[in-house]
């Protein structure tokens, strides 16, 4: 352990601009729990849709860049779209192509032109003259009849296409439920089954979209396959670990590689190959009508190099704004990583570990703690480097007499259904996390957000939750039995009851999803404290 920290230490590390000590301690004035809801608003932002896509997407004349790659406009541009930004994508993208666009068609979730005209958000709604066509679906962010249409409308929308047209295909966060197409014999109904038996048993959203991927005839490459002979550009919005185009909404523009038997082990994994319809058992016995088609090209690459894909909005990206907003906040930023996945008891535990670390009394932090956190890396999908470079930096404002410091990480950890309780992946972390903070015999004073970048956190008004050392007190106190609320998934219900709701994190619905994102604020302990 001494070794890969000593490693560690021996590497250069980049540092971010530094605050003079005054103005620091001059702007600690406002509370932690303030200044963690600031740095989560600055994420969202930075992935905003308008923002996003403008990065992403140039027009100069009658050349439309994205990617590195020019295409040449001639009244030639149809548009699809799916997922939960789509909409803001659109609008954005309308703006910028003009008169070009002949027809779109976008999939979106269900009431979201409401939502986003309630919450003050009429720049992404399209407008009157548009000529997108805006359809509905996916209520509680599973596919249905609704979002089958709309799925039908855009295979359509592709399948007319000739070489001189481009395509040009939004995605981001749940297109995956808003594009069902299901693989015949299989109906809509027991692929829904298939899906929602796998979230319930705790599935990443990677072997989500695996599944999903294997039911579809459209996921899996079977879109871009569709709009074959035309040029097919993809913006993509992430909201996957890691960026994998193959698993962003189950990859509809990329050629999947999945194989059966990959699909079956996940299905084994959660115990439900034997209780399978007979249809999802046939379509995943044999290869798909799109992937016969891919394969039987006689030069398949032709059908890969009409299909550009372009990440423009990422968990990365948002880290990296929230890190700008911490040090005008007076905080020293510290991007753990953007991957944190795993069950939610692991990534509690980890941020209980890291702020006791942080703030332990002494000059250095017990080593047990440092041994106990790497062992933890693995579950919760970090990599050792990234825990001992970040255990280092902290080692390092110790010795430096820093202030508070603001952790951020992003990712999207899972929760396993104990309960029928009203919550989230979020605001369950936030109570987990927050119990580990009570429980140390000194309290660090640490600070604890963990939000959703969509604005909405299970099926709940919230986007997740602040929570500190004194939780379990303030519990207490008004006669909440934490344990109980856990059990039963119910950590909306919690957080609503306790002083009012203070706790929760309530943006209202962003337009945006890049995964969650974490912040952990932790003050200097006394020993720290410069004297000015």
């Amino acid at each position: 352990m001494a070794q890969i920290l000593a490693l560690s230490r021996s590497l250069h590390l980049q540092h971010p601009l530094r605050v003079g000590l005054a103005s620091l301690y001059s702007r600690s004035m406002s509370s932690l729990d303030t200044r963690a809801r600031a740095v989560f608003s600055a994420a969202v932002e930075a992935v905003q849709p308008d923002i996003v896509v403008r990065r992403g997407l140039e027009r100069h004349g009658d050349k439309l860049l994205v990617g590195g790659q020019s295409f040449t406009l001639t009244n030639n541009l149809y548009l699809v779209g799916f997922g939960k930004a789509v909409l803001g994508m659109a609008a954005e993208a309308e703006r910028i192509v003009g008169d070009h666009l002949i027809k779109g068609v976008v999939s979106v979730p269900h009431g979201i032109q409401n939502t986003l005209r309630n919450h003050g958000k009429a720049k992404m709604l399209l407008e009157s003259h548009s000529r997108i066509t805006v359809m509905e679906g996916a209520k509680h962010n599973l596919p249905d009849r609704d979002a089958l249409k709309s799925a039908e409308c855009i295979r359509e929308l592709a399948s007319g296409l000739t070489e001189k047209d481009v395509l040009l295909v939004l995605i981001s966060g749940g297109g995956s439920a808003l594009l069902p197409a299901p693989a015949p014999p299989m109906s809509l109904q027991e692929k829904q089954d298939v899906t929602r038996k796998l979230a319930a048993a705790g599935a990443t959203i990677q072997e989500l979209n695996t599944v999903r991927r294997a039911l579809s005839l459209l996921k899996g490459g079977g879109l871009a396959q569709c709009a074959n002979p035309a040029k097919v550009v993809a913006l993509i919005l992430s909201d996957v670990i890691g960026d994998p185009l193959d698993l962003i909404a189950s990859g509809p523009t990329v050629r999947s590689d999945s194989r059966p038997e990959e699909v079956w082990a996940i299905l084994d994994r959660y115990k439900l190959s034997d209780s399978l319809p007979s249809s999802v058992k046939e379509v995943l016995s044999k290869a798909r009508p799109s992937e016969l088609q891919v394969q039987e090209q006689p030069e398949p690459h032709e059908v890969k190099d009409h299909v550009s894909n372009v990440v423009i909005g990422s968990n990365t990206i948002a880290l990296e704004c929230a890190s700008r907003k911490a040090i005008e906040l007076g905080l020293r930023p510290v991007i753990l990583a953007p991957g944190v996945c795993g069950d939610v008891r692991s990534v509690a535990r980890l941020y209980g570990l890291l702020s006791s670390f942080a703030c332990s009394p002494g000059k250095e932090p017990p080593p047990e703690l440092a041994a106990e956190i790497l062992q933890l890396g693995p579950d919760v999908g970090i990599e050792s480097w990234d825990l001992c470079r970040t255990m280092n930096v902290l080692v390092e404002e110790r010795k430096e007499g820093w202030g508070a410091t603001c952790l951020l990480a992003g990712g999207e950890p899972t929760v396993q259904l104990t309960g029928k309780g009203r919550g989230g992946r979020n605001q369950e972390l936030a109570l987990r996390v927050g119990l580990e903070l009570s429980g140390g015999e000194v309290k660090s004073g640490a600070v604890f957000l963990s939000g959703g970048t969509d604005g909405q956190d299970g099926p709940t008004e919230a986007a997740g939750a602040v929570t500190d050392g004194e939780l379990m007190e303030e519990a207490m106190s008004q006669g909440l039995d934490i344990d109980g609320f856990l059990t039963n998934n119910d950590s909306f219900t919690f957080f609503s009851q306790l002083s009012e709701g203070r706790r929760l994190l309530m943006p209202g619905l962003t337009g945006t999803n890049v995964m969650d994102v974490h912040v952990m604020l932790l003050p200097p302990s006394p020993q720290r404290l410069p004297i000015i």
